[in-house]
């Protein structure tokens, strides 16, 4: 009975308004009539309505039509997702009444008049030019110092200069940055000479700067990008320039934009996509409209862009999938839209953030694979096939024997990728790791010391004789394998491997090829019959030791610096088939044989992508902490425990010290909890049902709405790393950290408003909040100014000396500058 006297108020009162002129032309003028909803002590009027919604709107000519149940865009244009709408089912015009009012109130308790939002707007773009200036002046300001490798520059930059040798190498990351690296040295000038051994080498007279430039460029980008977010979320500008000078004056951000580095790179394009998303949210008034359009686009390129840097980049994908999908569920419930209209916007999302992102990442690893057309460092994290398509690898071009023969010299390849050669050297297992043997291992490199003979296991002569006919192996025959460079035999007994307790240890064994029967073992084509012959790269093989029955493998593990941080091989006793027991053969050297050109090998662009994936995962699984390693953990992180020497260790050195402004991080810790504390009071209270005052309850719409999203931005890429087994850094923090510090500038200043709004006075108020955000920015940019030394680099006194310019400054003992 409510909702349905509801909705006839709504008619009528819809029917008694003048209808708003359509076409362009000045703001929508109606006569000032009181809109009396229910329930409402202030309700808005609908010159004001009018009025608001030409501000919000780029097209003047956009109606208010309370019949349909459509309603302006929610205060901060993207808190909601999208305009509000009444529902049929519920008492429509009573909502939407107060939910005007309430965000009538929460931007301003009076209508500005159209010189002061013009105003607005011009004060809004000053501002945003200023900070773009400011950050671009930090970021910039000694890019040149210091003039030699830093961190990680040593990886990265020689990377760029693959790429400009058109050298092939491998990376557990996705190519992306690399690349723009490199493009970004190439147009510099930089040659790609420059071998960028160990940090500490001196750039001389190599260029640099084009690629240091390139980082700082796209670090510089990251306030100008938060402060327009918040700005759409909050729309605060003390909030916006809040959050602009926690990352503009925070040494951590500083610090990681001036170098050679994939981090501003990855930070860039996950900021351009949450841009993107809230701009595209904004304009959920207008779908299918241009602005709409291109932010989505936008979104869908800059999602892409981010994973084609770092894996990381799927966090940013997950947050835009779980904003998409709570959009089409809105939209899915919205009976005023029909189900073709819910079915386009279903399209045009699946178009924009799924097939465009997707496409474009495949096009980035076609530019990669092109590019890199040359036998490199890398060859050996792949297969056979794929080194085939590289120009200098042996490989390429290659005609070799098609069938293996007794008294071939080849090579073993492990088929589970970025497993590597079996391999076999002088040095031997130490004392207490098993019987005191030779070492056999599997490597990722071309190497002399991977090189076997394929031996029959009960004869010594030479199968090469020309006297003797040539005879091929087969499918359960039983071989040695003999070690070229040891002449020692591949090898395998009860005792225990050295890393993986329930496999056997793989030696080698013997002198000049004389053993005994632990050297036999029986080759096995996988999925073949016996006689099979056995050809070259495509039959995939088993090595099954005779007295043990146990089959050859490679756990993947590494051993330690006694092993020279090799993979371990075994012999596991569980004959399962999985892949790090299957091996190819790929180098074959036999005179006695007619060759046959490898070129039909070549794998196609999919196959490629496929195996190029396997393998990074593969890497960055096996990226474990080693001994000595300095590593972090996550909990670590946001109270700024540890930082990161980037540059120098003593008083003579040009010291760069990665650490956060701690001002900056613990506002961003306290702000976490708070907000935590803050949003359940709130939400119990909403519960309750708990009536709020119209301006208090706009502020914590903004709040939740608003702080909640760079919450979610903020959990989502910080707690995965807890999952994570490989080795952390202080840097992957960094992400996280942009959105904690959006948090904290929507947090304070919803904080002070609510506090401003206690007083009677309304300049009070206003002093109440001004004071506030100027406390704030005045004290990150105080401890940046104590603290910037460590981004801009420290000549002199550690920081315990009473003359070094950071004395009194650790506070804690963890900071080690």
């Amino acid at each position: 009975m409510l909702c349905a006297s509801g909705r006839l108020l709504a008619a009528r009162t819809a029917t008694s308004l003048p209808a708003p002129p359509r076409g362009r032309g000045p703001a929508l003028r109606c006569p000032r009539r009181e809109l009396h909803f229910p329930g409402n002590p202030d309700p808005p009027s609908w010159d004001c309505l009018a009025g608001r919604l030409t501000r919000a709107s780029a097209s003047p000519h956009r109606r208010v039509i309370l019949r349909r149940g459509r309603m302006p865009p929610a205060v901060g244009r993207g808190l909601a997702g999208s305009e509000l709408r009444l529902r049929r089912s519920r008492c429509g015009p009573r909502a939407a009444g107060r939910d005007v009012a309430i965000q009538a109130a929460a931007r301003s308790p009076k209508r500005p008049a159209p010189g002061s939002w013009r105003f607005e707007v011009a004060g809004r773009r000053a501002m945003l030019a200023l900070v773009t200036l400011l950050s671009f002046a930090t970021r910039f300001h000694r890019l040149d110092q210091p003039r030699h490798i830093c961190w990680d520059e040593t990886h990265f930059g020689k990377m760029g200069s693959y790429y400009i040798n058109r050298t092939f190498f491998f990376d557990v990351h996705p190519p992306l940055g690399k690349m723009l690296i490199g493009l970004a040295g190439y147009l510099s000038g930089y040659d790609g000479t420059f071998l960028f051994q160990k940090p500490g080498d001196k750039y001389e007279h190599h260029s640099y700067m084009g690629m240091r430039g390139f980082c700082a460029f796209l670090g510089s980008w990251l306030v100008p990008f938060a402060f327009l977010i918040v700005l759409d979320l909050s729309n605060s500008l003390p909030a916006a320039l809040l959050t602009a000078a926690l990352l503009t004056f925070d040494t951590g951000c500083l610090t990681l934009s001036q170098y050679i580095l994939l981090d501003p790179i990855l930070m860039f394009f996950i900021m351009a996509a949450m841009l993107s998303m809230v701009k595209y949210r904004s304009c959920a008034n207008r779908p299918f409209s241009a602005p709409w359009w291109s932010w989505l686009s936008l979104t869908g390129i800059s999602l892409a862009c981010a994973l084609g840097v770092k894996f990381v980049g799927l966090f940013i994908i997950l947050q835009v999938g779980l904003n998409t999908i709570a959009d089409l569920w809105h939209l899915f419930g919205d009976l005023s839209l029909s189900l073709v209209t819910v079915g386009k916007h279903l399209m045009a999302r699946v178009l924009c953030l799924i097939i465009l992102p997707l496409v474009l990442y495949m096009a980035i690893f076609a530019v990669h694979i092109m590019v890199l057309n040359k036998s490199g460092p890398g060859d050996g994290f792949f297969s056979s096939a794929f080194q085939a398509r590289l120009s200098g690898n042996n490989l390429h071009n290659a005609s070799i024997p098609e069938h293996l023969a007794y008294g071939s010299v080849i090579t073993v390849k492990n088929l589970r990728m970025a497993i590597g050669y079996l391999h076999s050297h002088r040095h031997l297992y130490p004392e207490g790791i098993g019987a005191r043997q030779q070492q056999v291992t599997t490597y990722l490199h071309k190497d002399y010391n991977n090189l076997w003979i394929i031996k029959k296991h009960n004869t010594n002569s030479d199968p090469l004789d020309p006297s003797f006919p040539v005879e091929f192996v087969r499918h359960g025959d039983i071989i040695r394998l003999e070690h070229k460079e040891t002449s020692r035999n591949l090898h395998s007994h009860y005792h225990e491997a050295p890393l993986t307790r329930k496999h056997y240890q793989v030696t080698g064994y013997g002198t000049n090829g004389t053993g005994d029967s632990n050297d036999f073992w029986r080759i096995e084509v996988v999925n073949r019959k016996f006689g099979n012959r056995i050809k070259v790269l495509r039959s995939r093989i088993r090595l099954i030791h005779l007295v043990t029955g146990c089959v050859l493998g490679s756990s993947g593990k590494v051993l330690p610096k006694w092993g020279w941080e090799q993979l371990e091989v075994t012999c596991t006793p569980y004959l399962k088939q999985t892949l790090n027991s299957i091996w190819n053969v790929e180098d074959h050297i036999n005179p006695k044989l007619p060759n046959i050109s490898l070129d039909v090998l070549q794998p196609s662009f999919p196959e490629i992508l496929l195996e190029s994936h396997m393998v990074m995962i593969r890497g960055n699984n096996g990226l474990k902490p080693k001994d000595n390693d300095f590593t972090s953990k996550p909990w670590h992180w946001p109270i700024n425990y540890q930082g990161l020497r980037f540059s120098g260790a003593n008083d003579t050195d040009f010291r760069v010290y990665l650490l956060g402004n701690p001002v900056v991080w613990w506002l961003n810790l306290v702000s976490i909890a708070l907000y935590l504390l803050l949003g359940s009071i709130i939400v119990v209270a909403m519960q309750r049902g708990a009536q709020l005052p119209t301006k208090v309850e706009g502020l914590t719409r903004v709040l939740l709405q608003g702080g909640g999203q760079v919450l979610l931005g903020w959990m989502l890429h910080y707690f995965p790393f807890f999952l994570m087994g490989r080795i952390l850094y202080f840097h992957h923090y960094f992400p996280a950290m942009l959105f904690s510090s959006m948090l904290t500038g929507i947090l304070w200043d919803t904080l002070l408003r609510l506090c401003a709004w206690g007083p009677a006075s309304s300049s009070l108020a206003r002093a109440v909040h001004a004071v506030g955000i100027l406390s704030l920015l005045l004290g990150a940019a105080y401890s940046f100014y104590l603290f910037h030394p460590l981004a801009y680099g420290m000549v002199g006194p550690l920081a315990q000396d009473p003359r070094s310019p950071m004395a009194g400054l650790r506070w804690l003992e963890s900071w080690e500058f």
